[in-house]
């Protein structure tokens, strides 16, 4: 037999010796080594976990001090400053090149008769973007109102926004009160399962992609259909979205130009300890299934206060409740804290609020209608 032919019947028996040797071989198996085997697993699991632990926790802060370098002289200086790292956030959301394909669809939307809603419809190639707009009553062309993209959360859709089959109260309607103060509103539909925002998150990162940017793109070839009514002021442009929708607010505003006004509604948090620390105080992302919830790089250097200096200078309110177990809220107060100093370098802090109060995880229609009135139908000095 030549050597080459040796050599493949060599590697055949190193294949099969593990089956000939049957049961006998299998009951050798060593006392105590399936513990000491799981033991060892466990010790390394527990070492990577630390080790990731402190990268993205404990070194966060010197890491972001190097990545970012924000210049506070003027408004137009800072905003020059940030844009590596508004280029360095777009690879964390990741928005696909995703453009009008056909003709648009708009049809009465049944669930919202009484306010004349339409339903929208936009082919994007094989995707589709879809959504509610409704123009309060008395806006025409030589009175065009405001427009804010009113953003569902995840277990939630469009027509929640507007109190239907709101059960748990915690929209209360306030796509409904837009309206009757005077703003247009255009809700998306966004995914909303945590299962189904699980399964298609995992075909996204294997394609470099993210769910919330392909949802971006959709909500902009709305925004473009919406923005294309006369009856809508296109330089007057807010959004304001709840949970899963605060975070759209959050992570779409900052690539979104044409968005003046933002409020962000149980979703802003300290990010390091929300997605990392498990604490009986607040739930953390680690512990659950929503998988959907993790995107490559957040945590490079793009915790909730750095975001929200690409939001700065445009105003910002963040709505939390003391009773919302997705966050304990002296940690949103200290990130607040953080994210407000930006605003107030530049002399600007009456922009950026916080409206904290007793109750849970919903909307505070009073503050952010305020809010969103004052920057966008009475901004100061206009």
């Amino acid at each position: 037999m030549s050597a080459a032919g040796r050599l493949r019947a060599a590697l055949i028996l190193s294949f099969l010796s593990p089956l000939v040797g049957g049961a006998a071989e299998q009951a050798a198996t060593p006392s105590g080594l399936p513990e000491m085997e799981d033991r060892r697993n466990a010790q390394y699991a527990g070492q990577l976990e630390a080790w990731l632990r402190d990268y993205l926790v404990d070194q966060y802060a010197e890491r972001a001090s190097a990545a970012w370098k924000r210049d506070y002289s003027s408004v137009e200086a800072f905003v020059k400053s940030v844009e590596p790292n508004r280029a360095g956030w777009r690879q964390v959301v990741k928005p696909p090149a995703l453009q009008k394909t056909g003709p648009v669809e708009r049809s009465p939307h049944a669930p919202l008769a009484d306010l004349k809603a339409e339903w929208i419809k936009i082919p994007l190639g094989s995707l589709t973007s879809e959504g509610i707009f409704v123009v309060p009553d008395g806006a025409t062309p030589d009175r065009p109102a405001p427009l804010v993209i009113v953003q569902h959360g995840i277990g939630s859709f469009p027509e929640r926004n507007f109190g239907l089959m709101d059960e748990g109260g915690a929209y209360h309607a306030y796509a409904r009160e837009l309206l009757k103060a005077g703003f247009a509103v255009l809700a998306p539909m966004n995914l909303r399962s945590v299962e189904r925002r699980n399964r298609i998150e995992r075909l996204c990162r294997l394609a470099d992609l993210s769910l919330p940017g392909i949802e971006l793109v959709r909500m902009q070839r709305l925004l473009d259909e919406a923005l294309a009514d006369p009856r809508v002021d296109g330089k007057r442009v807010g959004m304001w979205g709840l949970s899963l929708g605060g975070l759209a607010t959050m992570f779409w505003t900052p690539l979104e130009p044409r968005i003046q006004v933002a409020v962000v509604a149980g979703w802003f948090n300290h990010r390091r300890n929300k997605m990392v620390i498990p604490d009986k105080r607040y739930s953390c992302f680690l512990e659950t299934k929503e998988e959907h919830a993790f995107f490559d790089g957040w945590l490079t250097a793009y915790s909730d206060a750095d975001v929200v200096s690409l939001i700065c200078p445009r105003p910002l309110m963040i709505q939390t409740g003391k009773k919302d177990g997705i966050a304990w809220w002296p940690m949103v107060v200290e990130e607040f804290e953080a994210a407000k100093e930006h605003y107030r370098k530049l002399g600007i802090e009456d922009r950026i609020e916080l409206d904290l109060r007793d109750g849970g995880h919903e909307t505070h229609v009073e503050s952010g209608l305020r809010f969103l009135s004052r920057w966008l139908k009475h901004p100061p000095g206009k």
